[in-house]
C-alpha cells in the first residue's frame, strides 16, 4: 500500500515535533525544573509531555498504528516529579507509535470518520490527523514558552525545523 502524500507530511510533522519535545526537555538543567510551575502558567513541561505522549499514543498509535496503549487521561494531569528519563522514554514510545501508525492509513481511511468520536463529536480521519499536528505545535510552543521562562534562558532547540519536513530540499550554495 502506497502511503498517501497528507499522510507521510503529518507523520514528518509529528516526528519532528515530538524530536524537538525530546530537545525541550533535555535543555531544562534538572529534573525539578521541568515540573515547575511559575505564577500565570498552567501546566508544567512534565504535564505537556505526559498530555502529549497519552493523546498521539491513543489517537495515533493505539487507534490508526495498533500499537498497544492504555491513556490515562487524569494522571497526566495529576503526576509529578517524574524523572526526565521517564518523559525521555515515553517522547520515545511515542515516536515508534506514529512511525507504526502511517503505513496503516490509506486513502479510504482517511476519508472514513475517525475510529473515535472525539469529545461530542465525530470527524474524518484527515481532518483529525491535522487537528492531532496543530495541537502536538500548540503544546510545544507551550514548552519552550515555560523552559525560557524556568531556566530564564533565551536559547534555542531548533524547534520546528522547516528542514525536517518531508519536502524539504538544500538549496545549492555558491
Amino acid at each position: 500500500m502506497t502511503i498517501p502524500p497528507v499522510v507521510t507530511y503529518v507523520h514528518a510533522i509529528l516526528v519532528r515535533d515530538l524530536q524537538a519535545l525530546r530537545r525541550e526537555v533535555e535543555a531544562y538543567p534538572d529534573d525539578a525544573s521541568i515540573w515547575a510551575v511559575p505564577e500565570g502558567i498552567a501546566n508544567s513541561c512534565g504535564t505537556l509531555v505526559l498530555h502529549l505522549v497519552g493523546n498521539l499514543r491513543t489517537y495515533i498509535g493505539l487507534q490508526l498504528g495498533g500499537v498497544a496503549y492504555e491513556r490515562d487521561r487524569p494522571r497526566e494531569f495529576s503526576a509529578r516529579n517524574l524523572p526526565r528519563a521517564e518523559l525521555l522514554r515515553d517522547i520515545d514510545a511515542t515516536i515508534a507509535a506514529v512511525h507504526a501508525a502511517a503505513p496503516n492509513v490509506s486513502d479510504e481511511s482517511l476519508a472514513a470518520q475517525f475510529p473515535l468520536a472525539i469529545g461530542p463529536v465525530t470527524v474524518n480521519t484527515q481532518d483529525f490527523l491535522l487537528h492531532v499536528a496543530v495541537h502536538l505545535g500548540y503544546h510545544l510552543g507551550q514548552v519552550d514558552y515555560h523552559r525560557r521562562l524556568v531556566t530564564k534562558s533565551n536559547t534555542t532547540v531548533a524547534t520546528m525545523s522547516p528542514g525536517e519536513l518531508a519536502s524539504a530540499q538544500r538549496i545549492a550554495t555558491t
